[in-house]
């Protein structure tokens, strides 16, 4: 390709709203064009690295027994009917009438649609295990898109959903698609990534993974621990946090006034003369209850109680209650006779409300909560004493125990007990256990040895292609644009030509890019009359990772420059005389970095 025919020109100033490196370089090197908020143009360089993802992603699920099919973009409302999905779903999922005023469904993703179409396909025991996969299109109406190609409202992706006749089955091969996925980021190109337990969210089904890339962009925070296995989404991180169990003491009212909030809460009580009241001999943060409040579709208010020094997880929350959850209004939190800055679990009114009670609260002792009075709480409560004993039969309907509180740094591995650490990272796949969550509701069965009819048990596996490549430069860049890897660069080589009309210089780049062009080398040669200075900021945002530079003076030791983007060596001369040879083999040795087998 020459550059000067190239579609994208590049931009020096950097966008306004650019915040993430991926963003920036990927606007000001032509790669991508924004029409709205999370919906993107690729341009010929996403475009050519994308191909190369997509091309990687399907060797690995081929090598898996995975079989390539093409799902519809849009489903028509029914078939999200029979999961349930349709209604489940909030404002995320795009609908829209057709010109028959039918209702469809823009797939945000496929598990309904594939189900749609395997139940009449895999019908006999004999014809499992089968997985079937695609590169699609999503469309997700995310509220908050953000970070150029990392969080989209139209994506693409691969998904792959497979289909077995036992748990034991679908586990063996959860644990092949976990190796493909290693295999292929690595593949791609990305180093410093992991895989980490994670919130099946959505999607159902009891276990599931995401791939995580490691920077400190990532939207992400992830939970490891460095002295054992242990890494975790912080949606489901989990800690035995430090809790304080001791002789349970008399609950006490008493008057707080303007302590409406833990801070306040904590020094209040720390004064002799509380400290006396409650029987303590010194006070904090973590021993005091908070209320976190927020309310379900119906709003009903739905309240958790956790450790005042702790925070809640809202996936948690959502889990544990399996709702959807928004912030709470004041009428409702007026209705469930919840007082704000004093609200405590005794004296709610739980037919109007859900209440979750964090394992730290159950695992300590002697806590102040809030007594649903103005300026007054409870000293030394104990919730199982306190309040979970009293419940009547319909009450511990509405009453969940459970954990809801987020694992920070420095609290103790639920493994091994020893400090958890935090990092941010970018999700770039995920896989997910589903069992028969849409089999199931969709009626998919087949019949076995016996003759009879099973449901039979589903795993799914998303890989974000284009959040990969915005992945891969947050990654891997510097201050001048991108590094990418050579695997998924839209060139191998990059060719400046200085002075080209001077007497030989572009006659002899052309012939360069003409002999590696006949290798089967992808060049670009940049025939543009740009100064050298501007020549060298576009190859620098373009992110080829090796470079060819062409001018009088190398041609003048019958010689080229040669250099690898990202610096690693001292640029040096190369004889025309050998020149294909030369760079075959420095191609072969890069591309060897990341072979995986």
């Amino acid at each position: 390709m020459f550059l000067s025919r190239l579609v994208g020109r590049t931009v020096k100033e950097t966008p306004r709203d650019a915040e993430l490196p991926s963003h920036k370089f990927l606007l000001r090197g032509g790669f991508v064009r924004q029409y709205a908020a999370g919906i993107y143009g690729l341009q010929p360089l996403a475009m050519r690295s994308i191909a190369k993802i997509e091309r990687i992603c399907r060797e690995e699920m081929n090598r898996i027994d995975g079989q390539e099919v093409r799902l519809p973009c849009m489903a028509p409302r029914e078939v999200w009917d029979e999961s349930g999905r349709y209604s489940a779903i909030g404002k995320d999922m795009f609908r829209l009438n057709d010109r028959h005023d039918k209702a469809m469904v823009l797939n945000m993703t496929h598990e309904e649609p594939v189900v749609f179409m395997a139940r009449n396909e895999l019908t006999s025991h004999k014809q499992y295990p089968a997985m079937l996969y695609q590169v699609q299109t999503k469309f997700r109406d995310e509220p908050r898109p953000r970070g150029g190609l990392v969080r989209l409202r139209e994506f693409t992706m691969k998904d792959a959903y497979s289909f077995h006749t036992s748990e034991d089955d679908l586990k063996a091969y959860y644990d092949r698609a976990h190796d493909a996925y290693m295999r292929f980021f690595k593949r791609c190109g990305a180093k410093n990534f992991v895989s980490v337990l994670s919130d099946n969210g959505m999607f159902g089904g009891k276990f599931s993974h995401e791939f995580m890339t490691l920077v400190p962009t990532g939207e992400d925070t992830l939970i490891t621990c460095s002295s054992c296995a242990y890494k975790a989404n912080r949606e489901i991180a989990t800690s035995p946090f430090r809790l304080r169990k001791e002789a349970e003491r008399p609950c006490v009212k008493f008057p707080t006034p303007g302590a409406k909030t833990i801070a306040d809460l904590a020094k209040f009580c720390a004064k002799p003369d509380v400290l006396s009241t409650l029987g303590a001999s010194d006070f904090s943060a973590s021993d005091t209850a908070k209320a976190v409040m927020f309310q379900n579709k119906q709003e009903e208010l739905v309240v958790a109680f956790l450790r005042g020094d702790l925070d809640v997880e809202e996936q948690k929350l959502k889990v544990a209650l399996q709702m959807e959850i928004f912030p709470a209004k004041a009428e409702t939190i007026a209705r469930a006779k919840a007082i704000a800055g004093s609200t405590g679990p005794v004296g709610l009114d739980i037919s109007r409300s859900h209440i979750v009670v964090d394992a730290s609260v159950v695992g300590s002792s002697n806590l102040v909560v809030g007594a649903n009075e103005t300026d007054v709480h409870m000293g030394n409560f104990n919730a199982e004493r306190d309040f979970l004993s009293g419940l009547s039969d319909w009450e511990k309907k509405r009453v969940t125990v459970a954990d809801v509180a987020s694992a920070r740094a420095g609290d103790p591995c639920p493994t091994c007990g020893e400090a958890l650490k935090e990092t941010r990272g970018i999700e770039i796949g995920n896989i997910f256990h589903l069992g028969t969550r849409y089999s199931g509701t969709m009626n998919m069965t087949y019949l076995d040895t016996a003759g009879k009819a099973q449901t039979p048990v589903m795993g799914c596996y998303g890989i974000g292609i284009t959040r990969l490549l915005a992945a891969l430069i947050e990654e891997h860049h510097d201050d001048r644009g991108p590094l990418i890897p050579l695997p998924v660069a839209p060139f191998q080589i990059h060719v400046c030509v200085l002075n080209g009309k001077e007497a030989g210089v572009m006659e002899k780049a052309k012939a360069l890019y003409d002999s590696l062009g006949r290798k089967g080398i992808e060049v670009l040669l940049d025939d543009r009359d740009e100064k050298p200075g501007s020549q060298f900021a576009d190859a620098d945002l373009f992110g080829i990772p090796l470079r060819v530079i062409v001018s009088p003076k190398t041609l003048a030791e019958a010689s080229f420059e040669f250099k690898f983007r990202d610096n690693r060596e001292p640029a040096k001369l190369v004889k025309f005389d050998g020149a294909v040879a030369f760079l075959e083999q420095t191609l072969a040795s890069e591309m060897a970095r990341y072979n995986v087998d």
